[in-house]
């Protein structure tokens, strides 16, 4: 794709959001919500194949759909209350309708399955865009009519979504596959919280999009797409094989990384609120997280995987990708832990 062509889809994608963002008004929003689908699509299909052009079809049919059940919600809202407004939803029928819509545009189970074939059919820095910048928008109408939605569906899709973001990573050797389901399991993480503290969803949102875009850079600067090209990163790059064995622990919420701060502070919350029940499950489900991580890590850093001398040549090679935004997100990924008082008072 031509650079100008580039800056002027992304613009459209950026103005979308940002339409969303800051708008109170239901059509507004919509039409924030359908720039972003439309200008997407051709950021999806930047390497231009049959499997790009099969994740963009797969991307745009489960957007419209959400899309025209929002606008089915929105207009329910209207009839029944005459405004536009976002905070006025006294009716369950319309803030379920929504709340469907909205769980389908971020990939909540059950409306999950498209995610992972999506992101593994696009190319890296496509999939990076679909699973950090593409939830701001959808969490942000989440954000606002979190008041008027229903805890119990909620938490349904929560439970549903971390479940299936667990199970579903295991058995997976792509990369992207295996960052899309622990987007799946983040985001029910996300939607947990809301009903009960929505300020620790954005908290929690701007910790996974600091990991997932460090993660995604590490995986780009390699070049890897798979879990076997992910293993020979030891003998090219000794110091990112390391760092990704860091990001991919604060992904999993292990203690004394960035990743434990929103899993402490969303089971703090949870417990709170009479349901240490649901904590427990949830912080036993990021356990099957953990693993795919781990299992990443392992093939990563913690095994040396089996080369002739010559394979060594690779040392010559300088990568000429740039890197300037990859050590403050490593940095933010993975060391915030000692800032949580500041980052609560933030929040």
């Amino acid at each position: 794709m031509k650079p100008p062509i580039l800056a002027i889809v992304m613009s459209t994608v950026i103005s979308g959001t940002i339409m969303v963002l800051i708008s109170s008004h239901w059509l507004t929003i919509w039409i924030g919500f359908e720039m972003n689908m439309l200008a997407i699509i051709p950021i999806l299909m930047k390497k231009f194949n049959p499997r790009a052009m099969e994740a963009s079809t797969k991307y745009f049919l489960t957007q419209a759909t959400a899309s025209m059940l929002l606008m089915l919600g929105i207009i329910i809202n209207l009839l029944l209350t005459g405004q536009w407004t976002v905070l006025n939803m006294p009716n369950p029928i319309a803030s379920n309708m929504m709340t469907a819509a909205l769980a389908m545009k971020l990939g909540l189970s059950p409306f999950h399955f498209w995610v992972p074939e999506v992101t593994q059919g696009v190319p890296m820095s496509s999939g990076m865009i679909l699973l950090t910048w593409q939830k701001i928008a959808p969490l942000s109408i989440l954000y606002q009519i979190a008041p008027s939605m229903n805890p119990n569906l909620l938490m349904a899709m929560a439970i549903m979504s971390v479940l299936v973001g667990g199970w579903g990573g295991l058995n997976q050797t792509q990369l992207r596959k295996i960052l899309a389901y622990s987007s799946i399991a983040h985001m029910g993480w996300m939607v947990a919280v809301t009903t009960y503290n929505p300020t620790l969803m954005l908290l929690n949102l701007t910790i996974y999009i600091t990991m997932t875009l460090g993660t995604f850079m590490l995986f780009m600067l390699n070049s890897s797409t798979t879990t076997l090209s992910l293993s020979h990163t030891w003998n090219k790059l000794p110091l990112i094989a390391s760092l990704i064995l860091m990001t991919m622990l604060s992904l999993g919420g292990l203690p004394p990384l960035s990743g434990f701060i929103p899993k402490w502070m969303i089971i703090h919350e949870l417990t709170k609120n009479d349901m240490a029940i649901m904590a427990t499950f949830m912080a036993m489900t990021a356990l099957l997280n953990l693993y795919f991580y781990m299992r990443l890590a392992y093939a990563t850093a913690l095994t040396m995987f089996p080369s002739t001398n010559i394979m060594k040549m690779k040392w010559q090679f300088e990568s000429t990708k740039n890197t300037t935004l990859l050590p403050p997100l490593i940095m933010i990924s993975t060391m915030l832990l000692p800032l949580t008082p500041m980052v609560l008072t933030l929040f």
